[in-house]
């Protein structure tokens, strides 16, 4: 992956701010229509959970979206923070034909 310089903004918080807040629904609603509970929804959409296969799915059926756009957003945070603290102990494989 690239080195991206700017944390990808997690998925909870544009579940937030592009769904949740123009439709002015509440948590409680929303993890209703979704068919969570209040603490699930509540822990993504401010970021202390990563987002789910599940809750993707739960999602991309609730905004008519789909579920790997959710998902692709997860792995590209997921990836930018694993970067953050790369391991430093890797050796490259020598890639070099036999003779």
């Amino acid at each position: 992956m690239k080195n991206m310089t700017r944390k990808p903004t997690h998925p909870g918080t544009v579940f937030l701010e592009d769904v949740m807040k123009p439709l002015n629904i509440s948590v409680t609603k929303t993890a209703q229509i979704l068919g969570v509970s209040r603490k699930t929804l509540s822990e993504f959409i401010n970021e202390k959970s990563s987002l789910s296969p599940d809750m993707a799915l739960r999602i991309s059926i609730a905004t008519g979206t789909s579920a790997e756009s959710w998902m692709n957003m997860q792995q590209r945070l997921t990836l930018w923070l694993a970067e953050q603290d790369a391991p430093s102990n890797v050796v490259p494989f020598s890639l070099k034909k036999a003779s």
